[in-house]
């Protein structure tokens, strides 16, 4: 059983937070586009980032802003402009971004962090931000999780939120948590901005240790498209508002507040993958027999991201050879006289043999499952072995539709 329960509030569910969303002009719909997380006091603070070798200025800020002090009191998140390969002009903005909110909050520049989405190599428009700042700040409220999750996505058709409530020396902790991405999703990261917060008091290394763990066990076991984006940021805050006994080294009471913390990242990254861009259903790939988790991780992350497979899910078309295929390229090594596959109750293959199964049940699964109609869950799971090794892992997924072509050949258009 669950160490937490699910709650509401997203990332205003714990102790000592507030968040607002408005529309500042930058998007040209005029839907909301800057979003505020604080906290009431100093936090400690950590960080994942994207991979990518052309990153946008928020995350060079951020990454050099965590490394020299550990501690935040605001993410600010603009959605509309990238501010990607924007130069240096692109890093004035970013830093001015940090100091109009610090200066609002009466706090030092140092302890903002910034965040932004949106067409890469467009600049913030700074005009609209200077004039939305002062309205953003006196907008955060306790109940502004919503809103901010409202002003930070661009594709996704649907806000992405979740609240936990476990307990730390028998008093209660909560971790919350708002995310964004539908398109350019792949690990390592991916087109997504994440941010949680968290008001348990853990020392700093511990507490970046335990994001990075989540985020590979999360974030980067998902899949949309196979591309990874400029601006991909997990920022991660833990304010000890609940007052309960710092955590400063591992132990029960730190694996407890990580495997919340992991299931927040977890319940986001399914929902981004769930969400994305023309997809139909979720795809889940779980694979287990590899000599360690990595190894199976990495197998599922191969499955999850085949274009061939995620197109042949979207046509119901049960091809556990693509499956197969999949995993066999994946860099793993293994025996294929171990290889098992299973779709859903469906199994395909096993002991590295074809079996026969009811080709239509399994397709009309596929179909059940993007209604929701199976279990009342839109997920198709495929299930995979490879040996008799202790490794497990899972990633998350979509199919590839057509509406995922169209979707991006307009982006800019």
């Amino acid at each position: 059983m669950a160490d937490w329960q699910q709650i509401a509030g997203g990332v205003t569910a714990p102790k000592g937070y507030r968040a607002a969303g408005i529309a500042a002009g930058l998007k040209p719909s005029g839907a909301p586009d800057l979003a505020l997380i604080l906290s009431e006091v100093d936090a400690i603070a950590a960080g994942v980032f994207t991979t990518s070798h052309v990153r946008a200025a928020c995350v060079d800020y951020c990454r050099q802003r965590l490394q020299a002090k550990h501690t935040a009191r605001a993410i600010l998140c603009n959605a509309g402009q990238a501010n990607a390969a924007t130069g240096a002009q692109g890093w004035a903005d970013a830093v001015e971004s940090a100091e109009l909110v610090a200066r609002e909050l009466g706090i030092a520049p140092e302890l903002v962090l910034v965040a932004s989405t949106g067409v890469i190599g467009q600049r913030i428009k700074m005009d609209e931000l200077r004039a939305g700042v002062p309205r953003l700040v006196a907008a955060a409220s306790a109940d502004g999780s919503d809103a901010a999750a409202q002003a930070i996505i661009t594709t996704d058709l649907v806000t992405k939120s979740i609240a936990l409530e476990t307990t730390l020396d028998h008093r209660p902790v909560r971790i919350g948590g708002i995310c964004k991405g539908s398109g350019m999703i792949h690990p390592n990261m991916a087109t997504l901005l994440a941010f949680v917060t968290c008001d348990a008091a853990v020392a700093p290394h511990l507490w970046q240790q335990m994001v990075s763990r989540a985020a590979d066990k999360s974030f980067n076991q998902i899949t949309v498209d196979g591309d990874t984006s400029t601006n991909d940021s997990l920022i991660a805050l833990a304010n000890g508002e609940s007052r309960t006994p710092a955590i400063t080294e591992p132990g029960p009471e730190a694996d407890k507040l990580e495997a919340a913390l992991t299931e927040v990242c977890m319940h986001l990254a399914k929902s981004i993958a769930r969400d994305g861009e023309g997809a139909t259903c979720l795809l889940e790939v779980r694979v287990s027999g590899t000599a360690d988790d990595a190894a199976a991780r990495q197998i599922a992350r191969t499955i999850a991201g085949s274009a061939l497979f995620k197109s042949a899910v979207f046509g119901r078309d049960p091809n556990w050879g693509r499956i197969a295929a999949a995993a066999g390229r994946a860099g793993v090594p293994f025996e294929q006289e171990n290889l098992m596959v299973r779709l859903g109750e469906f199994l395909l293959m096993e002991n590295g043999q074809p079996l026969p199964f009811d080709r239509a049940a399994a397709s009309n699964y596929m179909k059940q499952a993007a209604a929701g109609e199976y279990l009342k869950s839109d997920t198709v799971l495929v299930s995979v072995s490879v040996g008799n090794g202790p490794g497990t892992g899972m990633a998350w997924g979509c199919d590839l539709s057509y509406d995922y072509v169209k979707i991006n050949a307009e982006y800019t258009t």
